[in-house]
């Protein structure tokens, strides 16, 4: 497994800290993120899940808590949307050029709008996918939400 990804080249470009954490990805689990904060032993709500939707049409991310689902209805609101719904597959994993479960709002093949959900100010330290499937990195919030220029928004349905 490469521990350089276009996440982590992508982040320390930018000079922000953070920390990867490899862990055993299982395809088969039934969500991604809770299997993966379940192998680090960390916190589910600390490790959050990166989506891809569409909001109008338009492509954006949001970065969440694993165990919580987006409300498409906030989602659209945050956006200025009158309707979002997830992007399909093919597509996120073209415009990103990560694979599902390892896409990162971190370097992605095109920068969209980003939101992050607002509990990730609950925590020193949230954990996002690094780019590849079994690698998550650990980074301050804020770090996160400033080289995403993101706002903190409440997302979960």
């Amino acid at each position: 497994m490469s521990k350089t990804t276009p996440a982590t080249l992508f982040l320390t470009k930018a000079g922000v800290a953070f920390d990867l954490h490899p862990y055993d990805y299982d395809p088969d689990a039934p969500r991604v993120g809770l299997q993966a904060a379940e192998a680090l032993g960390v916190d589910p709500d600390q490790t959050f899940k990166t989506l891809m939707a569409e909001a109008d049409g338009k492509p954006v991310c949001v970065v969440v808590p694993s165990p919580q689902e987006v409300s498409m209805k906030k989602l659209a609101a945050h956006f200025g949307a009158k309707s979002a719904h997830m992007m399909k597959v093919p597509d996120a994993e073209r415009l990103t050029g990560f694979k599902v479960g390892g896409i990162s709002p971190f370097g992605p093949r095109k920068m969209v709008p980003t939101a992050i959900d607002e509990t990730a100010q609950l925590f020193d330290t949230v954990y996002i996918n690094a780019g590849q499937r079994g690698l998550l990195l650990s980074i301050a919030p804020d770090d996160a939400a400033r080289v995403l220029s993101a706002g903190y928004v409440d997302l979960m349905a």
